[in-house]
Order: structure tokens, then sequence, then C-alpha cells
């Protein structure tokens, strides 16, 4: 057996259902041997042994549970049965999901627990008496049959809450094969709902078999891949399943899997809305007749619905109104309906009717709820029909760990995020439009805002704005990561800073619309986009740039001004230390290599460095602030910290030897990405009149920021003030620095020594 499996693990001839059915093939020729050999040459009247769930439909995993039970007719020796069937099952490593019933127990737990009840109704005989295995099979499908009402009510409940602990398949980094929203165990819940009552269209049948051979080929290569029973993709397998499967690369495969899982969750959320709405009967649905919203356009059940005579083959803005309306009554479209509009509605002609336009930007500002109408227009091939540029988008995976979603679902998160922020704007309809539309360009070869500056511009075009609108709208692309990138990396009190935005920006409109957007496009990003102090560093700055746009100085707002308490600070002492929540102040003698001390120390104690500012007085002293964040779970041990600061600053402790054991002891996991972070070091003499700033993109470790500062400290440059993030797997730094006469970096050779030394301590050639 274990040679045979071997040699079936090595065949790559077979995938997916092939090799699944393959090995079921192969393992029902050696458990019926077992079988017969428990029950002695005499054989056993009256005990059988029979598949169920995935072993029952034969599609057993490379380290799938061998899931069987042993039936029996009171047999007075089942137990030794038992024993001798199991233990070789065991002797050769395999997992043995197995119970000893007879047929009126097993259908008693059948009758109490969905498991059980889920698994009989793909039991398959294997051995021994048929009659058993049959007959459980037949009374198993009779019974839940019998309790359709209620297994369909356990099993919609069961369906959610997986979907709720698992999350999506489509837009997951590392999705779940299996138990995610459109996985595998979806499509294994609509065969036991259809099993109690019809719950598919015809075309759902067919239309769920190419996304379920997918899923299922890359859940066979994962177990081969990794020798264990995981459903969860990781980043660390892609690369090797994507070959395996004859995928270009692993981007190839995860947009195969998110199209897959797309088509899957779709039809099951589809077929579980109508199940609920079969469940609560009669008296539970909106019991009073159409109501007509708009001409051609009903609300029926809590649906949408077409009337009849709706000229859907003549009007090709009605998929957009009829979106529009079932968004914002947060329903949708009825499924006879959408089929309807996929069969017979046009394309939107270049330009749009004007009630299209008005129609998009209603279904936009609905919110949340046009998520799921765009989806459904999507999954039946009509919202191409409406933004044919979409396709390039669909389903294509961001592989690293910043970004949550595939670009399309990323977009219409963008999009919803926006609706709810347009009472802060006056031109609602050019947030969402251009929120929808800001990563468009990441579909194209080329640098994606350039590319969507492109699509914007003809996109506004067709759609009908007027040219300032469209100006609007481009500029919206083109500097959708201007404030977030400018509040997170540049210095808010340099006046260069906020002068530079606000060239930029040009007016007050597009300033409030490109506010808007930073925060729905960073929400729609990630955990890690979007913070309270983000949220706080771009509204400074917005606040900033907007005195400027309405005629003020930008020295006025970024006066380098003390407050009462740092001034008292800075005469407290040669040397202050101290802490208050996640800020930790220094007052300490002003030179060079103070933040690569402090940021070693940190990174000692598991924290990270997110910001830092150094104030200076007439005598030489520093007041240094440092803005952190907890690497790991648990308070931070301030007292500890400031004991090991003044030890390195008294020449006892050796910051750099603790840095590199803590790395080497504390390797972080492999980064969460397609390819390897590459470094890069950039310097930038334009934005700030009196500091060079020295921009630094790396993958993320323990000791790179120690790493970096401390080539900076031993160039002798002095760190005026720093901002540090990680997005995903890559640190973003940047460091404004003044050389030992504190002025600009200027000379290109010392540029490029300052570039090659960072390089060589973050182990890069560049």
């Amino acid at each position: 057996m274990q040679q045979d499996r071997a040699a079936l693990l090595a065949d790559t001839t077979l995938t997916g259902r092939e090799w699944c059915r393959a090995h079921s093939e192969l393992v029902d020729r050696w458990i019926t041997a077992l079988f017969e050999e428990a029950v002695g040459s005499a054989g056993a009247p009256g005990v059988a042994l029979a598949a169920v769930g995935g072993y029952g439909r034969s599609e057993l995993c490379p380290n799938s549970d061998i899931d069987v039970v042993l039936l029996h007719d009171a047999h007075p020796d089942i137990s030794a049965v038992a024993d001798r069937l199991w233990y070789p099952v065991w002797d050769a490593g395999l997992t043995l999901g197995h119970s000893v019933r007879t047929v009126r127990q097993a259908l008693a737990l059948a009758q109490s627990d969905l498991d059980t009840a889920t698994s009989s109704l793909t039991v398959r005989h294997l051995a021994g008496d048929q009659r058993l295995s049959d007959e459980l099979a037949e009374r198993s499908l009779a019974q839940w049959q019998k309790g359709a009402k209620r297994w369909l009510e356990l099993l919609r409940r069961r369906v959610r809450e997986r979907h709720e602990s698992a999350g999506e398949v489509a837009f997951l980094l590392e999705p779940d094969l299996k138990d995610g929203r459109g996985g595998l165990r979806d499509v294994h819940s609509l065969r036991w709902a259809e099993a109690a009552r019809r719950v598919l269209f015809a075309v759902d049948h067919e239309e769920l078999g190419g996304p379920y051979q997918l899923l299922l080929e890359a859940r066979v290569e994962l177990h081969r891949q990794t020798g264990r029973g995981a459903d969860q993709l990781l980043l660390q397998e892609q690369d090797a399943i994507a070959s395996a499967l004859d995928y270009e690369d692993a981007d190839r495969l995860m947009a195969a899997v998110a199209a897959a899982a797309r088509t899957i969750a779709w039809t099951s959320d589809d077929a579980w809305r109508r199940v609920e709405s079969s469940l609560r009967g009669p008296l539970g649905r909106i019991a009073r007749r159409d109501r007509e919203l708009a001409p051609g356009f009903v609300l029926r059940d809590g649906e949408i619905h077409l009337a009849t005579g709706a000229g859907v083959a003549g009007d090709p803005t009605v998929p957009l109104r009829a979106g529009a309306l079932a968004a914002q009554h947060g329903t949708v479209i009825d499924r006879e309906s959408l089929e309807w509009l996929a069969r017979d509605a046009p394309p939107l002609p270049d330009p749009w009717p004007a009630d299209a336009k008005e129609a998009f930007i209603d279904l936009l500002l609905a919110g949340r709820p046009a998520i799921a109408i765009v989806e459904a227009l999507d999954q039946r091939g009509i919202w191409t029909r409406v933004l044919p540029e979409w396709l390039a988008v669909s389903c294509k995976p961001q592989r690293n760990a910043y970004h949550r979603f595939t670009v399309d679902r990323h977009l219409l998160e963008a999009a919803a995020n926006a609706a709810a922020l347009t009472a802060r704007v006056r031109r609602p309809d050019l947030l969402v439009v251009g929120a929808l539309l800001h990563d468009l360009g990441k579909g194209l070869t080329g640098d994606h805002t350039e590319r969507g500056i492109e699509l914007m511009q003809m996109l506004g075009e067709r759609m009908g704005f007027g040219r300032d609108e469209v100006g609007v709208l481009v500029a919206m692309v083109e500097h959708h990561l201007l404030l977030p990138d400018v509040a997170t990396r540049r210095d808010l009190d340099d006046p260069g800073t906020i002068e530079q935005v606000a060239a930029a920006v040009e007016s007050l409109l597009r300033l409030e619309l490109l506010a808007a957007l930073t925060e729905a496009d960073s929400m729609a990003t990630g955990a890690q986009a979007w913070s309270e102090w983000k949220a706080g560093l771009v509204a400074e700055l917005v606040a900033r740039v907007a005195h400027v746009l309405q005629g003020g100085a930008a020295s006025e707002v970024t006066a380098d001004v003390l407050t009462p308490e740092q001034v008292a600070l800075l005469e407290s002492g040669p040397r202050r230390i101290e802490a208050d929540g996640d800020v930790l102040t220094l007052v300490v003698e002003d030179e060079p290599g103070i933040f690569s001390r402090v940021a070693g120390v940190l990174t000692m104690h598991g924290i990270d460095v997110v910001a830092a500012t150094v104030h200076s007085d007439s005598r030489g002293r520093g007041l240094e602030e440092f803005r952190t964040e907890r690497m790991f779970d648990g308070d931070v041990p301030w007292p500890d910290v400031i004991v090991d600061i003044s030890r390195v600053f008294d020449g006892e402790l050796d910051v750099g030897a603790e840095v590199e054991r803590r790395a080497r002891r504390y390797k972080r996991r492999p980064p969460q990405r397609a390819t390897p972070a590459h470094v890069e070091v950039a310097f930038d003499n334009e934005i700030s009149a009196t500091a060079t700033v020295v921009d630094v993109h790396a993958a993320d470790g323990v000791g790179v920021l120690y790493r970096i500062t401390d080539v900076l400290a031993r160039r002798g440059l002095d760190i005026r003030s720093a901002k540090v993030q990680t997005m995903g797997a890559q640190v973003v730094d940047a460091f404004y620095v003044r050389d030992a006469s504190g002025a600009k970096v200027t000379d290109d050779r010392e540029l490029a020594a300052i570039r090659s030394d960072v390089l060589a301590a973050l182990g890069s050639k560049g």
C-alpha cells in the first residue's frame, strides 16, 4: 500500500478529481483486503464496510481522513473485527475516521448531528453485506429530506459561521481552500442542500464544476507539496503549486483561485438567500403586491425585478439602473432578472447616455450594498459591458501582506468607504468615481499611476464628465498616494513639505477629495495601512496645506516652536530619559549616533520606532522624541529600556552586538510577497531647505533600523527627524540629515558612499 501510494503521489499526470479518484480506488482495494482478512475466510453476513464523507465521494486528497463506518446487524464479535481492521490502517500512518454502528444507531446519530447527517449522504459500499450499506444510504437520504427545513436552517448557520471564521478564499493573501467563503466546503454544502430541496438553477451545476475542480487541484498539490493535510494556501507554497499545475507564476495561480472562489461564493450566497426566503415562508416575506420603483422595475418579495416590457435589449442603461435601485434599497436583483440582463443587455456606447452616468453614481453612492450588486453583475458578465477596462483588474492578486484584497475588490471596498465620507466633500460624485477607478492602472503593464491617468482621462470623457471634472478625476489618480506618502515619510514641520504638496494639489476641492480618498483607500488596503497615528498625520498635513491654498504662508503653520513642557525638559539637566505611553523622550548632548544607539536598545527590547524628532538648543543639548510600538504583545518594559539606554551612553553596553544577537534569535517570518524586497536608497535635496532626506526601502527584519542609522552616524550625519513605517514585509523609512557643519549633503561622491554603505549594511548589492 505505502509503495503504491508513494508512486501515486509522484504521478504528476493526474490532478484534482482524477488524482483523488485514483487515490480513493487505491485505498478501496487495500481496505477491502483488510476487511476480508478481519472477517475471516468464511465471511461475515450482517457486516459491511462503507465509505462516508469525502472518501464516500471518492475525493480522497493525499492527506485527507479516511472516513469509514463498520456496519453490522448485532454481530457478536464486531469489536474484534473492528480491531483487526483499524490497527493496520493506523500502523500505516494514515488518519482514520471510524465508527462501528448498526444501521439504526447510525440513523439515530444522523437524526441529531449535522456532521453525521451530511456525511451519511455520501455512503458508498466498500465490502461485506451490501444490503446494510444500501439501507443506510437510502434511509439517510429519506431522513434528511423529511427534516429538510430543520437541516437547511442548521446548514445555513454553519455556512455563515464557517465564513466568519475562515474568511474569503478570493480575497485573502493566504486563503483556506476548504472552509473559506468560496471554498470547496461551500460546494459540498450546496450539494447537501440540493439533496433536501432544489436550491440551484440548472446553469449553476455546470458553472460550479470548473471552479470546484480548480480548487481541488490546488488542494491536492498543497497536500503533496507539504506532506500534510493542509487547507490554507500559504505564500511560501504558492510558487511550487503554480509550477506543478503549469501556471506561468503564482500570480496567475492566485488569480485563477480568486476567480473560482468568487463564482462559488456568489452562487452560494445567491442560493442561500433563496433558501432563507423559503424558510421564512410567505408570512416572513414582504407580503404585498409589486411596488413599482421606477418605470420597468418593481420591488417584489424584497428583490428588484425587471417588469415585463422593460426593454433590456434596446436600453444599455437598464443594468446600472437596476443595480442602483437594488443597492439603494439594500437588496439584490432577482436571479431571473439578472439572467435576463446577462442574456440581452448591450454594452454602453461611447459616450454614455446621461442617465447611465447618473445611475452609475447612484450605485456607488449607495455604499457597501453596491459591492454585492457589482459582484452579481460581474459574475454574469454584465459589469464589463459597463466598464470593459475592469477585466484587466478582475481577480488580480496583490501578493503582499500590506494588501488584503485583489485589485478589483480593493477598488469596490475603497468606493464603499468613500461613500461613507461624502459629507466631507463638495463633490460626492467625483469622490466615489475616483475611489472606484484610482487603481485601475494596476491591470496594465508599467507604472500603475501613469497608466491610471490615461484610463481616467478616457473614462471620464466617456462617462460624460466636463473637462474640469475630468481634470479633477485625473488629479485624484495622479496624486492618490501623495497625502499618505508625505504624511508618513516627510517632516510636516518643514515649510518646503507643505509648499510642495500645495503646488501639486492646486485647489481646496482637490485637497478635500484627496483627503477623503486617502482614508477610503487606506482602509480598503489592510490593517497596517490606516491607524489613528496615520490619520492624525494626514489631517495635520491637510490642514497646513489648506492654509497655504487659502493664501497663507507655510512658515505660519510649520514654526518649530517647543511646548512649555519641552522647554522645561531641555532645562532639566544634561541627561534625562523618560517614557509616557508609546513616546520615549531623551535630553542628551546632541551628537551623531544618538538615534542609532536608542533604536538599537529599543530593538533589543522588541520595540519598533515609527517616528522621531530632534530639537536642539544653543548649548548643544538635544531633545529627542521617539514614537514607538511594541513588536509583540505585552506592556513595554520602559524601566529596563531606560536603564539600557543609560548603559549605552556610559559605554557599558555594546548595542550593536546585542542587536545582532537578537536578530539571530528572533528571525521574522519570510517576507509575505511574491518576490524579495529590493533595497533602495534615494536622496531628496529639494523638499527641505535645511536637510537632505534619505529614503530607504528594504525588507523588514530585526535590527534593520539600527543598521541604517548606524551607517548614517558613522558617516558623521546628524538625524534631525525620521519617519519609519512597515508596509507588509517592507520598511519604508525617511531620515532628515545634516552633515557635521549643519548643512545639506550635496556632494555626489558622499551621497554615493552613503548609499553603498547602507546597501552593504542591509546585505544588498542594490
